[in-house]
């Protein structure tokens, strides 16, 4: 309204009392002209109608509605516009946006790029030699998870059957204390089947550090590697889907309109290119090394179970023994405070 484009039209820190209002005809060039000076009758000195804000005055001015611009010289001057007391910030919301405009035409481009390979219509670069690795290492892991199953429900059943023998030797030697015409043949019997079941804990034992190990082999070794396989092959969809992209343009007309698109096309595959080769030098490395690990890690693991299954089956304590120590496979005694291996089953 009137009265406050009038207060905002007031030098600042001067009240009305130290102003004069010069009204003219409605056909004059200085119509509604505020002049800034000395009251009549003042003994001070005339000054300036511009003057230099102090930052309490620049604050009055923002409160009361007032547009105000700082110039380089430090004057103030009244201008419409926003106010500018700084350069100009980034907007937090337009790079999420930006962000999100990027995401959204990768995956636009990766899906279109799937898709047209499964249609058959869209090439798709292949390293045979890495796929063929990829291919048996991913057979690998499903025939030792079937090992690894296998192997638990013998664990199972063994266990099962040891408690069994312990229980049946419990038995027997309560039998040969209260059957004294058959003492000898329940205490023969008892010593037995005590002495099977303390072998078949000492084979549990083994089993289950066979277990263990080739259960990180498959669960987290080889998982880790086909986890970097799986980044190898998304990248090889980007790398494609922005290589395809390029190649549609190169084979369109070359204008203004154009060469500018084509440029950043080829930026952005030159990109992914590097992206792409990057894992694909990533899964060989841990391909590499995988196999020297499963080798290693298998080639002791199938010794253990082989002399161990060998030696309880041949009913040879002491080589069955020194299979679990060549092995360092403690097994817990009877009474620790923890509990053993067999009761967390």
């Amino acid at each position: 309204n009137i009265s406050k484009d009038l207060k905002c039209s007031l030098p600042v820190g001067l009240g009305l009392s130290e102003t004069k209002i010069t009204s003219h005809g409605f056909d004059s060039t200085k119509e509604g002209v505020v002049e800034a000076g000395p009251f009549p009758g003042s003994s001070a000195s005339p000054k300036s109608s511009v003057i230099s804000p102090s930052s309490a005055a620049a604050s009055r001015l923002a409160g009361q509605g007032c547009d105000l611009i700082i110039p380089t010289g430090g004057r103030a001057q009244q201008k419409s516009g926003p106010v500018l007391l700084a350069d100009e910030v980034k907007n937090p919301a337009m790079e999420k946006l930006e962000l999100v405009r990027k995401w959204s035409l990768n995956t636009y481009k990766c899906t279109r790029q799937i898709i047209s390979e499964k249609l058959g219509r869209g090439s798709r670069t292949v390293d045979l030699e890495l796929e063929a690795q990829i291919d048996i290492l991913r057979d690998n892991k499903k025939k030792y998870e079937n090992i690894l199953k296998l192997a638990q429900t013998l664990s199972t059943q063994l266990f099962q059957m040891v408690h069994t023998q312990r229980q049946l030797g419990d038995a027997f030697a309560d039998l040969s204390l209260k059957s004294l015409e058959l003492h000898e043949e329940f205490g023969y019997n008892a010593d037995t089947q005590k002495l099977l079941a303390k072998n078949g804990e000492t084979l549990l034992g083994a089993i289950n550090f066979f277990i263990a190990s080739v259960n990180t082999l498959v669960n987290k070794t080889i998982e880790d590697t086909l986890l970097t396989v799986k980044q190898y092959e998304s990248a090889r969809i980007e790398y494609d889907a922005y290589r395809t992209d390029l190649e549609e343009l190169n084979l369109g007309p070359r204008d203004a309109n154009t060469l500018p698109k084509i440029e950043q096309s080829q930026q952005l595959f030159q990109v992914h290119k590097e992206k792409y080769d990057k894992m694909r030098n990533d899964v060989s490395i841990k391909l590499k090394f995988l196999e020297e690990n499963k080798v290693k890690v298998l080639h002791n693991q199938l010794v253990l179970f082989h002399n161990a299954i060998a030696a309880y089956f041949a009913g040879n304590q002491k080589q069955l023994e020194q299979t679990l120590k060549q092995f360092h496979i403690k097994l817990k005694t009877p009474g620790a405070d923890a509990p053993s291996w067999l009761e967390e089953q």
